[in-house]
């Protein structure tokens, strides 16, 4: 992802925790610094309401509108008012008059009030969260990742274990007043596993809900994932594509997904080095590939330029059916592109079809169990929602 202007580590909820962060987590930040999550939060930017006017060209006075409000930052503007000179501007966005502005203390300082009630055996969440703020866009735009230590799955042969927690953001621009989903970091491979449980977002307009309920309500899926996810690894490990029957490389395969040139490479490569032979590999190392492509290379922007390509990744190892169901739709329209090159070509296309849909037969016995499994996922989901 393109590098934020700037990262805030953070561990514990407030100067009342003495939390520390996870060795495998310290080890790859270096010898970061933490801060609390509290003076993290307070320390990002705000936006207050300033009036908007505009200069009429023919008399060059200046006329106010209530139609429109600028978002700007009151200490930046405060600077500014002191110092012509400053070097950050304060102005966020110009929105209409239905705009409802949402500060991070809105939203996070409810937060902090349910982590220090809610446990995970015995110990207050507040105590074991640790994680990352990063800001763009002048602060106007932020996500951050917040993860609790012993909230996770441990895979047998790994000393690291796979740390569930959420990743949440907002900005001041007119996308998403702010958002959470489930969210875990591989700390074997520091891999990010984002889109857990569905994206809840609240938009710049409407009413404000309660923050306070809003997140036990997602806290408590987070936990429902974090029971459930070894149980689809484990599954998914048990599910090979042999490519030396396919008709198509491990690159290939994703970019018949959907995956660009560029991540399909990375994520073959690093599926190919993990599996136990190149040419026999499981839908999770699979989805493990998709997640370090993604990760470590992607060139886009947090977001939707982003999410598109998370779903893929997670239906290699939440919907395998669905995921070769997709390859082979793809695989399909290409031999339909290159057109018809004579009889040869064509019975080669039918038995490379043949190859795909023997795979997708082979897993028929198998994907029962996943559709129960995030059958009763979803009404556990229900049920904490409700």
């Amino acid at each position: 992802m393109k590098d934020p202007e700037s990262r805030t580590i953070f561990a514990g909820v407030d100067g009342r925790t003495d939390t520390e962060l996870p060795e495998w987590y310290r080890e790859r930040h270096g010898n970061a610094d933490p801060v609390t999550f509290a003076e993290a939060v307070r320390d990002l930017p705000q936006a207050i309401e300033t009036t908007v006017a505009y200069q009429n060209p023919y008399t060059d006075e200046w006329v106010e509108t209530e139609r429109f409000n600028t978002l700007v930052e009151p200490s930046r503007a405060r600077e500014q008012a002191r110092d012509e000179d400053a070097e950050t501007d304060p102005l966020f966005h110009v929105p209409t008059d239905s705009y409802a502005i949402i500060n991070p203390v809105d939203v996070y300082g409810p937060l902090e009030e349910v982590l220090r009630e809610e446990t995970i055996d015995g110990t207050p969440l507040g105590e074991v969260m640790f994680g990352e703020i990063r800001r763009y866009r002048g602060g106007g735009e932020v996500h951050m990742d917040i993860m609790f230590d012993g909230l996770e799955v441990r895979l047998p042969g790994r000393s690291d274990p796979i740390t569930m927690g959420v990743t949440s953001g907002y900005d001041f621009f007119g996308e998403h007043a702010v958002y959470v989903e489930g969210f875990a970091q591989d700390g074997y491979c520091s891999n990010t596993m984002r889109s857990l449980t569905d994206k809840e977002v609240i938009k710049h307009v409407g009413d404000v809900r309660n923050f306070r309920t809003w997140w036990e309500e997602l806290l408590a899926q987070v936990e429902l994932v974090a029971d459930d996810l070894f149980e689809f690894i484990r599954d998914a490990q048990d599910i090979d594509l042999d490519f030396s029957e396919l008709p198509f490389t491990v690159t290939e395969f994703y970019t018949l997904l959907g995956f660009p040139d560029y991540l399909a490479e990375r994520a073959a490569g690093d599926a190919e080095a993990n599996a136990a032979s190149p040419f026999e590999i499981d839908m999770w190392t699979l989805h493990s590939g998709a997640t370090y492509a993604l990760t470590h290379f992607f060139q886009g922007k947090e977001g939707a330029s982003l999410d598109q390509y998370v779903r893929i990744a997670n239906d290699i190892l939440f919907n395998p059916e669905g995921t070769i169901e997709r390859v082979e739709q793809a695989y399909e329209q290409e031999l339909e592109a290159d057109g018809d090159d004579g009889s040869q070509a064509s019975l080669a296309g039918e038995r490379a079809l043949a190859s795909i849909e023997r795979v997708s037969d082979d897993l028929q016995e198998k994907v029962e169990q996943f559709e129960e499994r995030e059958d009763a996922l979803r009404e556990r989901f229900q049920e904490a929602m409700a």
